[in-house]
């Protein structure tokens, strides 16, 4: 690459498939790629070392970590429940001995609930406190034969005082009805007429009979009544995809099956499709506006539709937010909308939408003469897959490095010991105990004092880094791979005869060759840009302030501005690089002056043209689920009795529309890409071509036309 880049052939550029009469008579410059060199060579370095690194940060992780650590609970021993070859093999589930304490700001700083915890085989179904257990034991056995399973293994005193029994935490003071969530035992919240209740029951009392309340261990759970309640909902949703996975992929199947068919269509009639599609969009809005106001006209004549959304709050089943006139009233709003802009734009741009349909007829010709591009898409989301995998996987394996660390927790508050790193094996032996009664030594998290384990934050920082870095390395590989193979059919004098043969395999090999520095560069602005995006999201989380969240919401709105800008920069700089094989910067400077030369064209064009894609994206994923939505809802009689038993219809449903929006939305990213490529070579061929005999236009004949027509408009 060096040698090559001293050359004077490394400053010669010109499109690929351009001929040149002095240098290469007759010859696409796609069969000639000596006349490239490497570009930004030094980022290419770069991006190679931070991969090796990369994998070797996977290696070091993957021996250091234990994935047991983030997926099994811990007990105050340092011992997994539910591990075989333990003794809390048949305990699978964690249990705190006072979950009131969870609340506490310690948990906070220690990384854990400054609670004993122990493992069980099952959680709690009954009310019950230390003390009750130990003035039944004197007619009974029976309470403490149940009670003593939550106590420490091996304690069997059922009459120990109760202030030695609480300060040395060998039992609970209190149990509660439980039931294991992330196995973990949780009170078991229910709802009753809007009234929380714990088995019925909104208060109770502990050992040392205090008066407790429901609320307090509901704030303890931080919210557990959510999640116990996602939970429940999460099952059902499983079990329909076990009942309906086979009709889903039916469903997924008919997506892939129509959206070839309209690439098919719109080779040989893309205006009178893209048209129809228009219509068609506009009519299905025009139905659901008409239905939405049906709903909502006949609901607000009913008792009791009128409760807002606000005030049912979550529920599970989506039929109950049907029978509200507000939420239809807020369809009505979105998809009144929604028509209107669509109308607004055909009205005023119906001349641009003309010549981005033209812009689509030739973008569907070079795509059925490079057939291979619509199924490149599969090859980037393979690397996608593998990127974020791996990404999984080291965080998982660098969250769970590091040793067990043990800290002194302390039954009062005044301890001078407290939260202190200690050993369990000789903790006995210090004078801790002495100082600090009741005292213990319990497992706090994992970690270490290496210097690797002091960085596991940042390198699980610099995992996110390289992670957004290589995402976007592989789309802009797509992006210049397939605006190469593109650009060799818009620059061949003859189509298709001067297409070279393999044009996607040979732009993928150039843009790999030589162009994987410039590419890397181009992503790693994108990804540091993302990074602050995502460091921003998480400070708006934490931080409580209005001036500061304002701040930051101001500080968000910037960065996705730039993203955005970024992104679409870019995107034509790849383009550029494709076609004449210059660096990043001189690439996105010259795509950026080309731009500039072309505002009114780049402002109306490009956007009319991803509206035109968006509205297909939308006709074949809505037909798809009106077609899996009578299915679904038992309206087909053929298939009555083929319609599997289901929780909730919606969940097939959605799942076969955004399935089949994603199927529509990998074949038409090829067509955006395309259009894309064709547009960037159109404006350059205006400006470097005039139409006559010495430098004929390369666009062809329709294009040219109503380009002209319209510009001079």
């Amino acid at each position: 690459c060096i040698l090559l880049a001293s050359s004077p052939l490394a400053s010669f550029s010109k499109p690929i498939g351009e001929e040149d009469s002095l240098y290469l008579p007759l010859f696409p410059f796609v069969f000639f790629p000596h006349y490239r060199s490497c570009t930004d060579l030094f980022c290419c370095v770069i991006f190679v070392i931070v991969i090796l690194g990369y994998i070797a940060l996977g290696t070091v992780a993957w021996l250091q970590g234990d994935p047991r650590k983030v997926i099994y609970p811990t007990d105050s021993y340092g011992q997994f429940c539910g591990q075989k070859g333990t003794p809390n093999a048949k305990k699978s589930t964690l249990f705190y001995f006072n979950i009131l304490k969870c609340a506490n700001p310690a948990v906070l700083i220690n990384l854990q609930c400054p609670t004993t915890q122990m493992c069980v085989s099952k959680c709690p179904d009954k009310f019950s406190t230390y003390t009750d257990v130990q003035l039944q034991y004197q007619i009974t056995a029976a309470p403490w034969d149940y009670y003593r399973q939550f106590c420490k293994p091996g304690f069997n005193n059922p009459t120990k005082p109760i202030a030695q029994v609480l300060r040395d935490e060998d039992c609970p003071s209190m149990i509660v009805p439980s039931r294991p969530f992330l196995q973990r035992c949780f009170p078991d919240f229910i709802t009753q007429n809007g009234t929380l209740t714990v088995a019925k029951r909104t208060h109770f009392k502990d050992a040392l009979d205090t008066a407790r309340s429901v609320t307090e261990l509901r704030d303890a759970a931080n919210g557990i009544t959510g999640l116990v309640d996602a939970k429940e909902v999460g099952m059902k949703i499983v079990e329909d995809y076990a009942a309906s996975w086979n009709w889903i992929l039916i469903g997924l199947v008919m997506a892939l099956v129509v959206s070839l068919i309209f690439i098919l269509l719109l080779r040989f009639t893309a205006g009178l499709l893209l048209w129809f599609t228009i219509i068609a969009v506009i009519l299905v809005i025009a139905y659901g506006i008409w239905h939405c106001y049906l709903e909502f006209s006949l609901l607000r004549q009913q008792p009791g539709a009128d409760v807002t959304i606000v005030d049912i709050g979550f529920q599970t089943d989506v039929m109950v937010y049907l029978q509200l006139s507000q939420t239809w009233l807020i369809f009505l709003i979105a998809l009144g909308t929604i028509e209107a802009s669509i109308l607004i734009i055909l009205i005023f741009l119906r001349r641009r939408v003309r010549v981005a349909i033209a812009l689509l007829r030739e973008g569907s010709k070079a795509v059925s003469y490079i057939m291979s591009t619509l199924f490149y898409p599969i090859i980037t989301f393979l690397l996608l897959a593998v990127c974020s995998s791996y990404f999984a996987v080291t965080s998982v394996f660098l969250a769970s490095s590091g040793d067990a660390i043990y800290k002194v927790m302390a039954a009062e508050p005044n301890c001078m010991y407290a939260n202190k790193t200690c050993n369990p094996e000789t903790f006995n032996k210090t004078n801790v105990s002495k100082a600090c009664p009741g005292a213990q030594c319990t497992f706090a998290f994992y970690g270490g004092e290496t210097p690797y384990h002091r960085y596991l934050f940042i390198l699980q920082l610099s995992n996110l880094l390289i992670f957004l870095w290589l995402v976007n390395f592989t789309i802009a590989l797509g992006q210049c791979t397939l605006a190469g193979a593109f650009a060799s059919y818009y620059w061949a004098r003859r189509k298709p005869q001067d297409i070279p043969p393999c044009p996607l395999f040979s732009s993928f090999s150039r843009a790999i060759r030589y162009h994987t520095g410039s590419l890397a560069f181009g992503a790693l602005i994108l990804a540091v840009v993302q990074m602050a995006r995502i460091i921003l999201e998480y400070l708006d989380s934490k931080l409580k302030g209005q001036f500061a969240r304002f701040v930051l919401c101001c500080l968000k709105c910037c960065f996705w501005c730039l993203e955005r800008f970024v992104k679409f920069m870019n995107r034509n700089a790849y383009i550029m690089i494709a076609i004449y094989g210059k660096g990043f910067c001189m690439s996105a400077r010259d795509a950026f002056c080309l731009l500039m030369r072309n505002v009114v064209r780049v402002a109306v064009l490009d956007r009319v043209t991803d509206f035109l894609l968006f509205l297909g994206k939308v006709l074949i994923a809505g037909s798809v689920g009106v077609i899996a939505f009578f299915f679904f809802t038992h309206k087909m009689p053929i298939f009555q009795e083929e319609v599997p038993t289901l929780h909730y219809y919606w969940v097939p449903l959605l799942t076969v529309i955004f399935g089949s929006y994603l199927i529509a939305h990998g074949f038409f990213s090829v067509y955006a890409m395309c259009v894309d490529t064709l547009f960037l070579c159109f404006c350059e061929d205006l400006e470097r071509n005039d139409g006559s005999s010495e430098k004929p236009f390369l666009m062809s004949a329709g294009l040219h036309s109503i380009l002209r027509k319209t510009d001079h408009h």
